[in-house]
């Protein structure tokens, strides 16, 4: 793909992805419009001050919701790629405004669909979580929603030019409502909360989430689940990491949370193959052409990919460099 000859737009713009996203769009492929869609006018203030919109800039802010299905529309007018990162996206408060969490993340998503579809973009790339596997909450039930919506949209574009694909990964160092900055704020008194010692997480950096999604960009072909190979962590490690000297208070697993995540189910085997670092989960729809990933490595019958039983592992070490890099 030529970015420089493409125009793209993120919804969800101004949140943690959707910065990291723009500055490494903007410092490695130059698109030749990359649109910053969100309905937050004073993150996109703030954003303008580092990502200006001066003339010659390729940047451009779109105040909008997923939910108004006619701004959707105006804002993917010219669109050629959208990465859709707008989501509700805190587990306690999707649990306890669960309509809200179904009007962003599951009708914004059909809107986002229509919206695509009517517009004549090319691909769309949606982000998904690992809580969207077997889900216990209402946050990941409404990302195994929106994945389904995404997947299937593919039948209602066949014979269009619109792609949709999934990437779905796990925790964010560092984003809104991860556990590192709450670890550090706690430290400073001394006591850091867990919910439970036997805790283990999959982690991925920002700048290797953002990578990860540009990449699946490029080699989608519509209906894919992307899923990469990324390391786990044990949330008492990561506690000896951030605050070694503070003393643990243990208050038990919250609602809607698991011990260990996953991201891909074992019914989910069937359909997976390895590529590289990467899974692939294929749709198992009779419109899809599965010959595009004929070269991936079906994975064994009944394969999952957990967080606990995981090959690779974040070390003390590890963990405290990326602790540094966040700070």
């Amino acid at each position: 793909m030529d970015w420089t000859k493409l125009t793209v737009l993120i919804t969800g713009g101004t949140g943690s992805f959707g910065r990291k996203f723009t500055e490494v769009m903007l410092r490695d492929h130059r698109p030749k419009k990359l649109i910053i869609f969100s309905r937050d006018e004073l993150k996109q203030h703030e954003m303008r001050q580092e990502f200006p919109d001066t003339p010659g800039s390729s940047v451009r802010y779109f105040i909008g919701d997923i939910r108004d299905r006619d701004r959707l529309y105006r804002a993917m007018y010219g669109v050629d790629v959208v990465v859709h990162a707008a989501a509700l996206k805190q587990v306690p408060a999707c649990e306890y405004n669960p309509i809200e969490a179904i009007l962003t993340n599951i009708m914004g998503a059909k809107n986002i669909i229509d919206a695509a579809i009517d517009n004549g973009v090319q691909k769309v790339m949606a982000l998904s979580t690992d809580k969207a596997v077997n889900p216990i909450n209402l946050y990941g039930a409404t990302k195994l929603c929106a994945e389904k919506l995404f997947v299937n949209g593919n039948s209602y574009s066949r014979g269009g030019r619109t792609a949709f694909s999934c990437t779905r990964y796990g925790n964010v160092v560092g984003s809104r409502g991860s556990v590192i900055p709450v670890f550090l704020a706690q430290r400073k008194n001394g006591r850091i909360t867990i919910t439970d010692p036997r805790m283990t997480r999959f982690w991925i950096t920002l700048e290797q989430g953002v990578q990860f999604v540009i990449r699946s960009v490029e080699e989608m072909h519509g209906g894919e689940v992307f899923v990469p190979k990324i390391p786990s962590m044990n949330i008492m490690d990561l506690a000896g990491a951030v605050a070694p000297e503070s003393a643990i208070d243990y208050i038990g697993i919250r609602s809607g949370e698991k011990i260990h995540e996953v991201l891909i189910s074992g019914d989910e085997a069937a359909q997976t193959v390895e590529v590289g670092e990467k899974y692939v989960i294929l749709p198992s729809n009779p419109w899809f052409e599965n010959l595009h990933w004929r070269h991936g490595i079906p994975v064994p019958g009944g394969f999952t990919y957990t967080s606990n039983h995981n090959t690779r592992w974040l070390s003390l070490e590890d963990l405290r460099h990326l602790i540094t890099e966040y700070q």
